[in-house]
Order: C-alpha cells, then structure tokens, then sequence
C-alpha cells in the first residue's frame, strides 16, 4: 500500500462526521469498522467493490478497470442503478492484466492505452480508473498514469485508489468518496444556479426509485441538481458545490462527502430517508426548511405542507385495502445501514410488527432510531447464523423475512415468505408510491396460496399410510399367462 493510500485511510478511520468513530479509542480507531470474517461464511464485497458500485451510477463516463479479468466480471453492475439517458457506464471496460504484464512490468503502459482507446471510441466527458489487488501490489501508479493521460489527452481521467485489500465494502464507498472530492466535485461550474437547487448523497438510483421522489422535489419548484451517484452526470457531480442543501440518504457511504462540502462550501447536510409515509413527508419538511434558511422564499415551507398533505391522504387511500392483512404480522428485518431503522418505520406504518432488524454497517445514530422506533428493549442484532435463522422462522417467530438474496434460501426452506429488500431487488420503494409498491408485494407474498400448501403436512403423514395408497396409488393386478 503506498503511503499516500495509507494516510487516505487513516483520514477515514478518524470521520468526525461519525458518532461510533470517535466513541473508539485512538488504537480502535485505526482498525476501521471492518470485523474479523468467519471461515466459511460469505465475505461480502471488498474496497473495490464498494468504490464501483458507488460511482458505477454514473451514467456518461466510461468506468475502466485496472487489474484481471475477473475484478470487472465480479463487480459489474451488483446493484441495478437505472439510467433515465446514458448507458456508457453499463459498459465493463478492464485492462485485463495477464501474468506477462505482471512479470514485464507493463501495467500501466497498457492502463495508458486503454484510457487512451476507450476516450478516442467513445468520446466520454470523464474515465474512472479504479485500481484492484494485483496493480495495487505490483505498484502501478494509477494516480499518476491519469494525470499524465487527463494532461496529454484532455479529458479528465479520475484514479480512484482503492485495490480490494485495504479493507471492506464500506470503506470502498468512503474511499469513492474522496475521489469525488479530490477530482471532480468543484471542476467545473453548473450552466444555471438557484437557490432551489439541492444534492442527494448516497442514493443510487436501485431499480428507479430516484425518479419516484424527483416528481415531488419538481412539484415544489425544487431542483434536484446532482444525485451522488444514482442517474448521475459527471457534469452535475462536478459542479455539485453549487446547490444550497445537501440531504444524505445513506450516511455510512457518504458522509465524508457531506461533512467535508460543508466545511468547503458552507453546504449544510442532514439525514433523511424515503422509505415510507412518515420519512418521507419528514424529508421534504427539512428539505424545504433548510431552503429558506439559505435564501428560497418563505412560501416553500406552506406549499410543501399543501403537497405532504395531499400525498399522504392518496397514498393511503391505496394503502387501505392492504391495511387489514398485513396489521399484526411479525417481519423480521435483515439488512443493514439506513433500512436498518427506516424500514421499520415503513412497516409499522400499516401496523406490523418488527420482531427483530440487524444493525450491520448501521451508526450509533441508527441504532438510536430503532430504539426510538421499537422502544428501549428492540431486538437488534450484528448478524444471525442461518441455522439459528432458520430455528426462529421455524418456530414461528416471524410472518416473513425481508432480506438480501443471500438468506432467502434459509426462508425458503423454513417454509417461510420472503422480500427482497437489498440492492440486488427489482422493486422500487421509495417516496409515497413506492411505500405502495412495498405494501402490495409484502400483501401479495404473505397472501400467496403456496404457503398453505408446502407447510400442510404430506399426504403419506397423515393417518394411516396403507389407506392412503389404497386410496391414490393405483395398484397391479397380477394376470395369468395364457399357455
């Protein structure tokens, strides 16, 4: 690891921005969040990973891999941001290093190449490079092959310097982060400025659910003018240090983006969510606040309550024929970061019942929501193993799991209905429509006839065995021979 990679590091591990970092001591502090992996168990994503699929989403810039094969087969597109224009970034572009180049030393003539190939195809206004493991340990400079190419080529070539083993999924985002900050955040200056103009940090854009909150910022006149990074430009990421507000959705990615733009620009931040009625109606209260505190006219603070007022009686209304099937039911919820506590606040909304919701890669501050949420004594737990998983959803502990897809098959084998709730899902639950959309998928799971018949006993177990196939089975009859 080169030294300036180290000190990058050592700058993250030490976040003023996040509560649980400065609890630690000073030598805790410099271990990261990171925990130790358990043999056998599923790894997760390295830095790597998490620094792709941060900046993945956005959509007009060509994202080039340095390293094997197989870190851009691996990483492409885990998480289904949607583009409403561009799909450039769709496209896995790698340098594909073979043991020769190792050997010969040749990686980063043959990373210059390839920025220089894929600007003259295709012509992007930007190239991410983003070192992996094997470059990484060889020691390619990618940050200096970019600024040589970003100098010789005129296009601006951003190093993301963040190779899988410095650490886990989440520092990879805080690492994407500083990329940002470092390289493209403040270049360039956007074509119009009002004092309605706001950022998203930490939205991706998963299966649309940007564009189902976007209608309401445009029904206030509010415009969103970067989302870091789902459906994103590099324009508009560029010049982001224009807008007046910046709302942070998931803080344990970005919050180093959102602290640090405030100290250079004076861009205040806060934490919000868009999962369900209540947050997301809390969102755009302090969204607009905010506003006015920084210049928007004053009348932005009633017309919002007129909006919040008038979509919660629609979504509702649709809501109502659901309400009665779903109130009572038990959900334990198994994810992580900000859905950690706003999708238990989604879920009681309609009257359900949280027994239990995991607090990985959730701050102190979240964990705080769940309490606030659940009350003092709220089930919390880091991580559950898939057999004790599978004994709770047995025991009838729970109605349905809501999860990733990694634990989807222990519901399954518990008998038990399962919701994709993770990044991998195809499902958007964002804002008022998408609070809908939730409530019709956990009513169309629960509600489906499947589960009565995988958890009715077989047929060969109940009564008498022997009447069972008299009954079903028929049986053969010998016939004698003729001569």
């Amino acid at each position: 690891m080169s030294d300036a990679l180290k000190a990058k590091v050592a700058e993250l591990f030490n976040e003023p921005g996040c509560d649980k970092n400065l609890a630690k001591g000073e030598k805790e502090r410099k271990k990261g969040c990171s925990k130790p992996l358990t043999p056998g168990a599923a790894a997760g994503g390295c830095a790597f990973d998490g620094a792709k699929i941060a900046l993945q989403p956005i959509t007009d810039v060509v994202h080039l891999v340095h390293g094997p094969l197989a870190c851009e087969g691996n990483g492409w597109d885990n998480r289904h941001a949607a583009s409403s224009g561009p799909q450039l970034y769709r496209l896995g572009v790698t340098t594909d290093l073979s043991q020769m180049d190792i050997v010969m030393g040749t990686g980063e003539k043959r990373l210059y190449k390839a920025i220089r190939e894929v600007i003259s195809r295709y012509a992007p206004p930007a190239v991410f490079v983003y070192a992996t493991c094997v470059p990484a340990l060889i020691g390619d400079d990618i940050v200096a092959v970019c600024a040589h190419a970003t100098s010789r080529l005129g296009t601006p070539c951003i190093p993301v310097n963040a190779p899988g083993f410095v650490g886990s999924k989440n520092l990879g985002n805080k690492l994407a982060g500083e990329a940002l900050l470092d390289h493209v955040i403040g270049t360039m200056e956007p074509e119009t400025s009002t004092v309605f103009d706001i950022n998203i940090l930490g939205e991706y854009n998963l299966s649309g659910e940007l564009w189902q909150v976007r209608p309401l910022f445009d029904a206030l006149g509010i415009r969103v003018h970067a989302c870091m990074t789902g459906d994103a430009r590099y324009r508009e990421v560029a010049s982001a240090h224009r807008s007046r507000v910046n709302m942070m959705v998931c803080s344990t990615a970005l919050i180093n983006i959102a602290r640090k733009m405030e100290e250079r620009w004076g861009i205040p931040y806060f934490e919000g969510s868009f999962y369900g009625i209540g947050d997301t109606s809390a969102a755009l209260r302090s969204v607009a606040r905010l506003l006015v505190a920084r210049g928007a006219p004053a009348d932005l603070i009633e017309r919002t309550e007129a909006l919040v007022t008038a979509e919660e009686a629609r979504a509702w209304a649709r809501i109502a024929p659901y309400r009665q099937r779903l109130t009572g039911k038990r959900v334990l919820l198994y994810t992580g970061g900000v859905k950690s506590w706003s999708i238990v606040s989604a879920l009681q909304e309609v009257g359900m019942v949280v027994v239990g919701t995991s607090v990985r890669k959730s701050t102190e501050n979240d964990k705080q929501k769940i309490k606030d949420l659940m009350g003092g004594d709220a089930h919390m737990v880091d991580s559950i193993p898939p057999r004790e998983m599978y004994a709770q959803l047995r025991r009838g502990d729970a109605d349905i799991l809501l999860s990733g897809g990694r634990t989807q098959f222990v519901a399954l084998k518990a008998r038990v209905p399962w919701l994709d709730i993770n990044q991998e899902r195809h499902q958007a639950y964002a804002g008022y429509d998408g609070m809908v959309t939730l409530v019709r998928e956990l009513d169309r799971a629960l509600s489906n006839p499947v589960w009565a018949d995988v958890r009715r006993p077989a047929p060969w177990e109940q009564g008498d065995t022997e009447d069972w196939l008299d009954d079903n089975v028929p049986r053969l009859v010998p016939v004698a021979r003729e001569g």
